[in-house]
């Protein structure tokens, strides 16, 4: 008996788990188009094949579904494994050069940006007319901020900045050079490769940033 109720605990959670990534999965396309205001949850649950209740007993509200959509697309899944504590971060550090840092976190950015695109800009669309999509998109460019701060000191830590910059200011241009716009203007709209991308990205930073 104990081992068929584990079992069905086990089913029940893998059920919840595939509600809960239909119902991030509906409101990723939703969201996007017609938008965040536009799409009722009622429009969300009706895609995801569930009822309107079980969106709100899973999310509680349309901000934090919203919230929780943004994390998981960032991501590319719904481990609960923190970005600072992810493969790639690991890899980066162990790198010793600088610009090969830079080329590593380079790929990782690259493919971020492809999964990610539609939804960090329709979010920063939203979040010109949205309170709660405007809290959204500022907690997720200050985590940027913040995630560039890191990468920053380590980069930092090798030696090889300029000295006409320091950590704030190296975690600006980081900041600024990971924008998704950047990618959305030249990958998407001018028809740039990703290893173009990439190579721009990587010799853009290294230009700014580190020594000759």
């Amino acid at each position: 008996m104990v081992v068929k109720r584990r079992y069905e605990s086990a089913r029940r959670q893998e059920q919840a788990r595939q509600t809960r990534r239909a119902i991030l999965a509906a409101a990723a396309k939703l969201f996007v188009e017609p938008g965040y205001a536009a799409t009722p949850l009622t429009a969300v649950a009706a895609e995801a094949g569930v009822a309107v209740q079980t969106v709100y007993a899973v999310f509680g509200s349309k901000r934090q579904l919203l919230s929780q959509m943004v994390d998981v697309t960032i991501a590319g899944d719904d481990d609960p494994v923190a970005l600072p504590d992810r493969a790639f971060v690991a890899e980066i550090a162990a790198l010793p050069d600088p610009r090969a840092k830079l080329a590593r976190y380079a790929r990782h950015l690259s493919a971020t940006n492809a999964r990610v695109a539609d939804v960090i800009i329709a979010l920063a669309g939203a979040a010109s007319a949205d309170p709660d999509a405007a809290e959204i998109w500022r907690k997720h460019t200050d985590e940027r901020r913040h995630g560039m701060g890191r990468f920053a000191a380590e980069l930092a830590a090798t030696g090889e900045l300029r000295p006409d910059h320091d950590v704030e200011s190296a975690a600006d241009v980081l900041w600024l050079a990971m924008d998704i716009r950047n990618y959305d203007w030249l990958v998407r709209r001018r028809g740039w490769s990703p290893q173009r991308y990439e190579r721009w990205y990587v010799d853009t930073v290294a230009a700014a940033i580190l020594r000759p």
